[in-house]
């Protein structure tokens, strides 16, 4: 049973390194739509690994084109305790893509 302190310790490891992504990433962003100039403000949950705004922006620009949308800018990433402060401020763009 020498390996038994090893076992427990790298399943704590584990289990750590499952924590953040089990809890959701999310971004804020700004989007326009021209002719006629149309602006709003939404919310999005992130795929994969990576809960950056860089990997937001990349996310953002692609699933928003597809209505006519080109992003501004992303404002922040966050996790799901962040949501609810922003839904009324999103209003139909949130978690619309």
């Amino acid at each position: 049973m020498r390996h038994a302190p090893f076992l427990s310790a790298l399943a704590a490891v584990l289990t750590l390194a499952a924590g953040p992504a089990a809890a959701g990433c999310y971004a804020d962003y700004k989007a326009k739509r021209d002719d006629p100039l149309r602006l709003h403000y939404g919310t999005i949950e992130l795929n994969g690994d990576a809960c950056t705004k860089a990997a937001a922006e990349r996310q953002i620009t692609r699933r928003i084109a597809s209505d006519g949308w080109t992003l501004l800018t992303v404002l922040g990433v966050f996790d799901e305790s962040g949501l609810d402060e922003r839904k009324e401020s999103a209003g139909k763009f949130h978690l619309r893509y």
